[in-house]
């Protein structure tokens, strides 16, 4: 994993060294290991490249990378995880390689099948490929939008980068705020992240499983994976089912356990995180395989002492299972306010918590120089998790919308509406003009895919939540987090072979008796604690939001709700958010549901006194 960054001048006028350092620096926490840039013949092309060395981390593996016949340039940020595979298969058509990355092995790809390649990549990337010859620049991400990409197109420039907020910063882009888009993160903090808009105007997302050129001065986007489109056939006993599940998921933890450093896992004691390090317990036993790290006995836990979402008691049992000595992190009242504007600034957008925990954990394998994690994220979406014990209105209401709108797409002006309604019904609705105010919502990705006939609203709910609303704002922050770090998160679960084969199986493979994930429970027997595969109850990694917000942040967000921000007053009536933020911590009555509608109004106030 990497950041990456690119500036073409579309006048022909040479990109000026001091823009690309800048641009460069800016994402300089996603790569601690070496840096690098590159300028095409005329100058009006730069690419910069900051690098997290995991696979061949020597100097053979330095980007920016040029082709051996020097026609092609990539700057990459990401995993190829079945790169062995695919470079002895080239080598088997005449490609040689200098080094051991899997940077090259994409070079060779793009040379000898183009754009099909990215068909037969079993991994997360955002690239971009400049051709030499042709003049032309190709842009991906990878099927899920694991990793992220943004860009600005203007009539001077193009510039592209791994974080918004590294184009925001840079001056070469202007920094205003979409008001629309603003008002649609308080709405639903969901709604966002699967479109091509962001916070700032003139930055677009390049949405996951999208590719693009820039040709001429003109982009072309187009979508290359459709999951929908790659359903396999599944075998019609259970049996068969869960074998073939189990086969799929060993698989694809032993894909991602292919590492030159160390790796290790973020355990929370539930069910995916779990699966996770017990499944890599399993496949050293069985014999690890070529590029394999040994070093993988690294679990880190992040306790809440007396709050209501710690699960240490769990996660002991899972680390026992797999025969590791997990690093407890333990995170209390004290750190509620450290580092929080730091926090919030590498979140880089709006979201419904502050995110320390998850901050904290990847810093701890940072200091503790374990520089890969392997992940449960995916689990829940592919699979169903939110609708278990502690659930809030908030994920209900996201449920039932995702469900409706995933059989009538237009009726999701309608689901506004109501969702709306209820949400100023329990007082947590702010946004000036009322219901009349409510924003537009944007088109997402894979929202207007034709999903099988026979498809209940689980499954399309379950497919809309992968593709387009939950997951991908998980994945952004996820992302963020760790690589403010330099960590590279790898998500076994989200393996595009095991994702379309779990999307096609029934739903009584996904839920049933009011047990979720009952496919994987069952490929999991007799693999993981019996107590941890059974359990029903379902504990985000989430920090302690209610306690702190009673408590140890009452002073920092009166402090936040009293300063002046402009461009927030004209979209937020303040006066009741003041009053009903106020009650709650005098009560001291704050609870996840009243957190989750009400902290992206915090989180908007924070980041709009950052820009506007």
């Amino acid at each position: 994993m990497c950041g990456i960054a690119g500036i073409v001048n579309l006048r022909g006028n040479p990109v000026e060294p001091a823009e690309i350092e800048r641009l460069r620096g800016l994402i300089a926490h996603r790569g601690p290991f070496g840096e690098g840039s590159w300028f095409n013949a005329r100058r009006n092309l730069a690419f910069g490249h900051r690098r997290l060395a995991v696979i061949d981390p020597t100097e053979g593996g330095r980007q920016p990378m040029t082709s051996g016949d020097g026609r092609h340039v990539i700057v990459y940020n990401g995993e190829i995880y079945n790169f062995l595979e695919l470079r002895r298969e080239l080598e088997a058509k005449g490609a040689t390689f200098r080094s051991q990355s899997d940077t090259e092995v994409i070079l060779a790809a793009w040379q000898a099948w183009g754009e099909d390649m990215l068909a037969r990549f079993n991994g997360e990337w955002a690239l971009a490929i400049y051709d030499t010859t042709t003049d032309e620049l190709f842009l991906a991400r990878d099927h899920f939008g694991i990793k992220p990409l943004q860009y600005a197109l203007t009539s001077e420039r193009f510039v592209f980068a791994s974080e918004q907020r590294a184009l925001a910063r840079s001056g070469l882009v202007d920094a205003a705020i979409d008001v629309d888009v603003a008002r649609r993160l308080l709405l639903d903090p969901f709604g966002i992240e699967g479109s091509e808009r962001s916070l700032f105007r003139q930055v677009r997302r390049l949405q996951g499983g999208h590719c693009m050129w820039l040709r001429n001065g003109r982009v072309e986007v187009r979508r290359w994976w459709r999951t929908v489109d790659r359903l396999p056939e599944v075998p019609r006993d259970e049996a068969g089912r869960v074998a073939r599940f189990r086969e799929l998921f060993q698989d694809a933890v032993a894909l991602r356990m292919r590492s030159d450093v160390p790796i290790g896992t973020c355990l929370s004691g539930g069910f995916d995180s779990s699966a996770v390090i017990c499944a890599m317990s399993s496949h050293e036993k069985a014999g690890m395989g070529p590029r394999d790290s040994t070093a993988w006995r690294h679990a880190f836990v992040a306790t809440f002492p007396g709050a209501s979402n710690d699960e240490r008691p769990a996660a002991e049992e899972a680390a026992a299972w797999a025969e590791v000595k997990p690093t407890f992190l333990e995170i209390g009242r004290n750190d509620a306010l450290s580092d929080i504007d730091r926090i919030l600034d590498d979140n880089d957008d709006v979201y419904i918590g502050l995110p320390s925990a998850a901050w904290m954990i990847y810093r701890e394998l940072r200091r503790q120089n374990v520089t890969v994690s392997l992940d449960g994220h995916g689990a829940d979406e592919l699979m169903g998790a939110y609708m278990q014990e502690g659930q809030s209105a908030a994920f209900r209401i996201r449920n039932a919308a995702a469900a409706l709108t995933s059989r009538v797409p237009l009726a999701q002006r309608g689901v506004d509406l109501l969702r709306a309604q209820m949400i100023r019904r329990q007082g947590h609705y702010f946004l000036r003009g009322g219901l009349a105010g409510i924003p537009a919502p944007l088109p997402l990705v894979a929202e207007d895919d034709e999903l099988p006939s026979g498809w209940g609203a689980l499954n399309r709910r379950l497919y809309r939540m992968f593709h387009s609303t939950t997951l991908p704002t998980i994945l952004r922050n996820f992302d963020r987090l760790s690589m403010a770090h330099g960590i590279e998160v790898r998500m076994p679960f989200m393996d595009w072979r095991l994702v379309t084969y779990t999307m096609a199986l029934p739903e009584t493979s996904k839920a049933a008796d009011g047990i979720t994930k009952v496919v994987a429970r069952r490929a999991m027997e007799k693999l993981m604690p019996e107590s941890i595969r059974t359990a029903r109850r379902k504990v985000g990694f989430n920090s302690p939001m209610p306690e702190w917000l009673n408590g140890p942040l009452a002073g920092w967000t009166a402090e936040l709700l009293d300063r002046k921000v402009p461009a927030f007053a004209e979209i937020v009536d303040e006066a009741p958010l003041r009053e009903t933020v106020g009650r709650l911590t005098a009560q001291q009555s704050w609870d996840w549901e009243s957190v989750g509608r009400i902290w992206p109004y915090l989180n908007m106030k924070w980041m709009l006194a950052r820009y506007a």
